[in-house]
């Protein structure tokens, strides 16, 4: 099983840092300096995260050779509101480029293409260096490769949430990073216990260890405020599952 996975030229371990709860503190700065010295190279953020104090504590944080993913287009996604929350999340980050930029969800109001050319405008500006999608079927893929070249999707899969099954399957056949949220959310099958036991792991390391083996683009991203909690999620990459195990899982 392969432990990175590559983003463009960037090769990054294969689990990452989620920071949905993220609040600007002393401690949390801290938090994500010591998570990337850990092994985590990519930090997933968004512009509504905890009102906007995600993006500035990793802005503070500067993690050194580390891809930073933040997202817009929750309230809407006019290519104004885009716009003007692009220019937002650069100035909390404390960057001139955004590593990737996914757009959070398809707005009801706003054709998708007009939300992603307004994105690929500061992607031709190298402003944003790549470009994702976020809570996005199949098709909606297809149709944002018309506008943008797509580096990654962003959607709720685990165990116990499989709904995107089509959606994995597309990314790992097209070469596209799937960054699955809320990874560890839910029980899953009752053979995680005893499989657990069996490789003296957490239950939350063996859900990770099957994500890592559904599929070779996938990144997951769990989130913590502790870092005890992100070093067992780094060490689920040494997790090695057999066949018997993911089939019981899966």
């Amino acid at each position: 099983m392969a432990t990175t996975v590559r983003l463009g030229d960037r090769e990054l371990n294969r689990i990452g840092l989620g920071t949905n709860r993220l609040r600007r503190s002393e401690e949390n700065v801290s938090l994500v300096r010591a998570a990337v010295l850990a092994g985590v190279q990519l930090v997933d953020t968004a512009y509504t995260y905890t009102g906007g104090e995600s993006e500035e504590t990793i802005g503070e944080a500067g993690p050194a050779d580390t891809v930073v993913a933040t997202k817009g287009g929750w309230n809407g996604a006019r290519p104004e509101v885009l716009r003007a929350e692009i220019e937002e999340s650069l100035r909390r980050l404390r960057s001139d480029a955004i590593d990737l930029y996914y757009l959070h969800r398809p707005d009801p109001e706003t054709p998708l293409e007009e939300s992603l050319a307004a994105i690929d405008e500061y992607r031709r500006s190298g402003k944003i260096r790549h470009v994702g999608v976020s809570n996005v079927g199949v098709e909606q893929i297809e149709r944002a490769r018309q506008v943008v070249p797509v580096a990654a999707v962003q959607n709720h899969y685990n165990l116990a949430e499989r709904q995107h099954e089509d959606v994995v399957d597309y990314c790992e056949r097209e070469g596209i990073l799937f960054v699955p949220y809320f990874p560890l959310r839910g029980d899953g099958p009752r053979a995680v216990a005893a499989i657990a036991e069996r490789h003296g792991a957490t239950r939350a390391q063996i859900a990770l260890a099957w994500l890592l083996l559904r599929s070779a683009t996938i990144l997951p991203i769990p989130g913590t405020l502790s870092l005890e909690h992100a070093r067992e999620n780094v060490a689920a990459l040494e997790i090695v599952l057999t066949d018997d195990e993911f089939a019981a899982l899966t």
